[in-house]
């Protein structure tokens, strides 16, 4: 009991001596285990909300829109494996205005009683009632979009060009299709003899029909079915993998990017305590020595050291996981945290932490009772920096400091490994960083040559392009118009776009393999669809458009960041007259000094806002919370950066503690002697920094692009980061690095020496 109570005083009295280096442990190891959380929460569909809503809504696996109501619809309820059905319901477009700004909007026909499959949950406000046959149920990203309250006024404008005046009574959350904008147009629902009144021609509606199934891994039987029973009458469909996709919102990106910080992070972290439990079972070797003497046992001493520095790992893996939790909750607003990977998570750092202070507690347990044995610095030849040092006739300081950066070469290996760790994911950190600038500043490399998309509105087609052909700051107008193709034995829809002409005006997109189409029939296409179809660049492809096939050859991949890249890009000679007449909407490519938003307020204006002006969203600014999370982990990386350097000056000035005496005596002065305790610690900083930003640089692209790759947008869209930023970066890390070493170092070098050692 007494060797117990000696044991735990040790470990007190050593931690409140640093307190400084203890801190720094715990924040390193919880901010790794956060990082670890958060990353398998973001990617477990646990944290996609599409798992609750389609919970809460009873909802669809199977959605299909056609052109009528007829008996071959109803005749899908009977397809193997489906249990239940929703609709066929009536949808019809339309067109939102609010506060100026006009939005596409679909108004879908449900009766004033919920169905029992597929029922949109309200969150705010009530259901749709007979009694007040002008309110409308809007969906909540929608009704988020257009700033909507209940009550609110809510004006369509239907394809006839007729106003209607209705009023906003619910706000629901439902599971049919994604969250708007990433997902067009926004979902509205309203009795049937409302839209019965705002669009009375039933030529230009669809009919929208959802399938439960009892497995949900059936979707895609069932969907290859609905196409054979339904051949021409299908127009568009789609299954619960692309509404869940939709909603992921960029989740899996961030935790892809999370779980590489923080893998690495660990690993950096091992490193660390490692070297710090190395260090200080160095600094304690009287202590361990005496501790020998008064009885205790070698693995009584290893178990110390173990408590002592595993201790803090533990205490920094629980902070860690109440951070992670905490983080989750308050960002993603969800409490359904994974509970086998979190485990697996943190059984695998408490692993990681206990191995990386056993080999140096070992070590510890085996110090010989010799009570004043002293700590001598390790001997050994001159390494070969330090002989060029004295070849080429540097000062004196500088020489010693050379000697001795490389005097205990393991842990001068684990020093310099352990900054160049950081410093490689720094790195890479700052080319996610430049690819993003990339984005938002060169967005016709991204697909974006085009800042506007305007519809014509209420206007004729004639009008519309007379407008915007007119602006001055528009330099080129593109007319286009984006259908849904079912793609061959897929029973899935895929999107087509087509924009400008094949041979004359063809709009610019970014194609990296491959070339661009240079005639009718030829197609570029996104790294998604090339997966989803089995193709690759020069195969002939056969989609159907509205009944009506569509044969293209694919010629180039581009990049493509809408729709995880299922993406088809042809002419608009490529498909047929009724799909291209009147276009759509024209892109508008501005001049380089053009705002998009004055642009789009003046066409407005210009045209009595006739025109629906919509401005293209930039993938960075869909991006934006990357940006606030690598800043994070830099600083998380920048900590455990120095806590290996806090380690590395320890163990030089515990090895120059009796030298200091010598370097004064052969006429070093207080200067000479900082010089060359900090040239031992700056050579190891160098080397590591240097390192790590070398390999960081050479696969930060190489990463990039698989991760662009894996989610469909396609390789090629990774930027390294500049020299220029590189070389700053690199500046920062080792100045920094310097300007720690150089507080001990000079406490050390101000400090008299003892009459003894003299």
């Amino acid at each position: 009991m007494s060797t117990t109570r000696a044991g735990i005083r040790w470990i007190r009295a050593d931690l409140r001596a640093r307190k400084g280096q203890a801190t720094l442990t715990v924040l390193v190891v919880a901010a790794i285990v956060a990082a670890l959380i958060a990353a398998v929460t973001l990617l477990e569909d646990g944290t996609n909300p599409w798992r609750g809503l389609f919970a809460q809504t009873e909802g669809a696996h199977v959605w299909f829109y056609t052109k009528d109501s007829t008996a071959q619809v109803v005749a899908t309820r009977e397809i193997d494996g489906v249990t239940s059905a929703a609709g066929p319901y009536r949808s019809a477009p339309a067109t939102v205005v609010q506060d100026g700004k006009k939005e596409p909007a679909e108004l879908r026909a449900l009766p004033a009683k919920p169905p029992a499959v597929a029922h949109p949950v309200v969150t705010e406000g009530r259901w749709l009632d007979a009694a007040e046959p002008g309110g409308v149920v809007v969906e909540r990203s929608y009704a988020r979009a257009l700033r909507l309250r209940i009550g609110a006024p809510f004006t369509i404008i239907a394809l006839s060009g007729e106003r209607h005046s209705l009023h906003v009574r619910g706000i629901a959350d439902s599971a049919e299709q994604g969250f708007y904008p990433e997902w067009t147009p926004g979902l509205a629902w309203v009795l049937p003899e409302t839209l019965d009144r705002v669009e009375p021609m039933l030529g230009r509606s669809q009919w929208v029909t959802g399938l439960r199934l009892t497995d949900a891994e059936s979707a895609q039987v069932v969907s290859q079915r609905v196409v054979v029973m339904l051949d021409d009458e299908l127009q568009r469909l789609y299954t619960w993998r692309e509404i869940r996709a939709a909603m992921e919102l960029d989740n899996r990106l961030l935790g892809t990017l999370l779980a590489l910080f923080g893998v690495v992070g660990l690993v950096a972290a091992a490193l660390a305590l490692a070297n710090a439990a190395g260090g200080r079972v160095l600094g304690q070797l009287r202590d361990l020595a005496t501790l020998k003497s008064m009885g205790f046992t070698r693995g009584q001493i290893a178990l110390l050291l173990l408590v002592e520095h595993g201790a803090l790992g533990l205490l920094g893996i629980a902070v860690g996981t109440l951070a992670g939790w905490g983080g989750t909750v308050a960002v993603l607003g969800t409490t359904s945290v994974a509970p086998m990977p979190v485990l697996a998570i943190l059984a695998g750092t408490a692993l990681v932490v206990l191995a990386a202070v056993g080999l140096p507690a070992w070590r510890g347990g085996r110090t010989p009772p010799i009570p004043a044995a002293p700590a001598l610095p390790p001997r050994g030849h001159l390494s070969r920096l330090a002989r060029l040092a004295l070849l080429v006739r540097l000062p004196p300081a500088l020489v010693l400091g050379a000697r001795d950066a490389f005097t205990r070469r393991v842990p001068a290996f684990l020093t310099a490994f352990g900054l160049a760790v950081p410093m490689m994911m720094i790195t890479i950190g700052l080319g996610v960083w430049a690819t993003l600038d990339n984005f938002a500043g060169h967005p016709e490399q991204v697909g974006q040559h085009a800042a506007l998309h305007v519809g014509p509105g209420k206007l004729t087609a004639v009008e519309a392009e007379r407008h915007v052909r007119a602006d001055r700051d528009v330099r080129a107008v593109y007319p286009g118009v984006e259908v849904n193709a079912l793609a061959p034995g897929e029973g899935r829809s895929v999107r087509v776009r087509a924009i400008g002409g094949s041979t004359t005006d063809p709009y610019p997109f970014p194609v990296v393999e491959g070339r661009m189409y240079a005639e009718p029939g030829e197609a570029v296409a996104g790294q998604g669809l090339l997966d989803l179809l089995g193709v690759k660049i020069g195969d002939r492809v056969r989609l159907t458009v509205g009944g009506s096939p569509l044969i293209v050859r694919i010629v180039g991949r581009a990049i493509e960041p809408d729709s995880d890249g299922e993406v088809l890009s042809v002419g608009l000679d490529s498909l047929a007259a009724k799909d291209t007449v009147p276009p759509e909407f024209y892109a508008l490519a501005l001049k380089p000094s053009a705002d998009p938003s004055e642009v789009a307020g003046r066409l407005l204006t210009e045209s009595s806002e006739s025109l629906d002006v919509q401005i293209v969203v930039n993938p960075a600014d869909r991006l934006a919370v990357i940006r606030v999370v690598i800043v994070a982990l830099i600083a998380v990386l920048t900590l455990i950066g120095l806590a290996n350097l806090l380690t590395a000056s320890a163990l030089g000035l515990r090895d120059h503690a009796f030298d200091l005496a010598v370097l004064k005596a052969m006429g070093l002065t207080p200067r000479q002697v900082m010089a060359t305790l900090v040239t031992g610690t700056g050579l190891l900083v160098v080397l590591g920094v240097g390192a790590g930003a070398a390999v960081g640089a050479s696969v930060v692209t190489g990463l990039i692009d698989l991760q662009g790759h894996t989610s469909g947008v396609g390789a090629g869209i990774a930027r390294p980061p500049s020299a220029m930023t590189l070389t700053v970066a690199v500046l920062v890390a080792v100045g920094t690095a310097l300007a720690v070493a150089l507080i001990p170092a000079r406490r050390a070098a101000r400090a008299q020496v003892p009459v003894t050692s003299r």
